[in-house]
């Protein structure tokens, strides 16, 4: 018997979206910073991606609400980041 992988695991989760209310939100910028161009990279959800105006751009459906964004940008001010609304965001199956 195989041990499952992380993903597979990460896939048993659930993701209720609060439409129109998103949880973490990207300061406007002009340039991203290099805290903000990291997180395209760290996200384990992949939340952060470059649009092609080479602007960093956040879509939170999936966040497992790990923190990451959270010590990197929002100290700064590069983004803002509350927990989802009672009821939404992630449910982990497993813990």
């Amino acid at each position: 018997m195989s041990t499952p992988r992380v993903e597979e695991k990460l896939f048993q989760n659930r993701y209720l979206v609060d439409a129109g209310r998103p949880h973490i939100r990207v300061a406007a910028h002009t340039a991203p910073s290099a805290n903000l161009l990291a997180m395209t990279r760290l996200c384990p959800a992949g939340c952060y991606g470059l649009n092609d105006a080479g602007q960093v751009e956040v879509v939170p459906d999936g966040c497992f609400e790990c923190g990451t964004c959270r010590v990197l940008c929002e100290p700064s001010g590069e983004i803002e980041w509350n927990y989802p609304r009672g009821g939404f965001g992630v449910l982990f199956k497993f813990g």
